[in-house]
């Protein structure tokens, strides 16, 4: 089992020099991957979550292709509705050179209404564009001369390269928890990405949810790659609790029961929306993390001590 860190690009702390600082660190102590979040417009409703500034997650990985070596890079999780496919293949396939293949899209169909008006994209539709869009996407990778015809987009004999390093292309991890969502994860996915779920549900209802709709499509089950929080409470936390949210000891029950899922990444994440990220934050989400490596979870061999 792998590990990784959801690097928030947002928010009073955000500046070019700390997303390169955390990444540097996090590769230093042996993470996996460091990942970043999407938006595009901060509405209101997106700002009080997210604040501004909001650094666009593929132009902060080219920054960050340059800057480190080994750790894997992506995004947790691109809007597939609000860039058209062949801009976001091409994205895609230039960090995954510039970084020698290091580079996971993370994808998922988003849920701020007032974005997609902004971006005059189609939220209602958003699940089939987002299973257009994927399908046109793999397609630029897969070919050097790609053409694609569908309901929402089509083009024709587009000339793609660069290509990504890797071929087929670079793995494809798809969020959300919807039957729609299972379904993209199956067909166009090499990994399902749910995020901020409780374990009673991942176990007894995402899970099997998804084992049945990969025997439904007769198609194998994509690796679990979940994003799970990251908040260490001084007491055990009770009831309808996230993943990753208690005591040192109830995030090593979390991280076993994934292991014993056979989750392939575990991406860990210090952001807390509800909270402003204030002067300190960063250093202080740091050290959770250096506490983590130490008491919870052995890097160098993929593991929950």
């Amino acid at each position: 089992m792998q590990f990784g860190v959801n690097i928030p690009n947002y928010g009073a702390e955000a500046t070019p020099e700390a997303l390169v600082r955390w990444t540097v660190r996090l590769e230093k102590a042996g993470f996996h991957y460091a990942m970043v979040s999407d938006h595009v417009v901060l509405t209101p409703d997106v700002s009080r979550l997210f604040p501004a500034p909001f650094y666009d997650p593929f132009v902060t990985l080219s920054l960050l292709a340059g800057r480190t070596e080994r750790i894997g890079l992506g995004t947790t999780c691109a809007i597939l509705p609000y860039r058209h496919p062949v801009l976001t293949a091409r994205m895609a396939a230039n960090i995954d050179r510039f970084c020698g293949g290091r580079f996971v899209l993370g994808v998922a169909a988003g849920w701020a209404a007032s974005e997609f008006a902004v971006l005059g994209a189609p939220y209602r539709q958003r699940g089939a564009v987002s299973d257009e869009y994927l399908a046109a996407i793999r397609a630029c990778w897969e070919q050097d001369v790609a053409s694609f015809e569908g309901r929402h987009v089509s083009f024709r004999r587009l000339h793609t390269g660069p290509r990504p390093v890797r071929q087929p292309g670079p793995p494809v991890w798809v969020g959300g928890h919807s039957g729609g969502a299972l379904r993209r994860a199956v067909r166009y996915g090499d990994a399902w990405h749910p995020t901020s779920v409780t374990r009673d549900w991942l176990l007894h209802v995402g899970v099997p949810a998804l084992r049945r709709t990969a025997e439904q499509e007769r198609r194998p089950v994509p690796a679990l790659c979940p994003r799970i929080k990251l908040r260490v409470t001084p007491r055990p936390l009770g009831g309808d609790r996230l993943l990753g949210e208690g005591t040192l000891d109830q995030i090593h029950e979390d991280l076993a029961v994934l292991r014993d899922l056979g989750a392939a990444v575990v991406i860990l994440d210090p952001t807390y929306p509800a909270e402003p990220r204030r002067k300190g934050r960063t250093d202080r989400d740091i050290e959770v993390l250096e506490k983590l490596t130490t008491d919870v979870i052995d890097l160098d061999a993929g593991t929950v001590r």
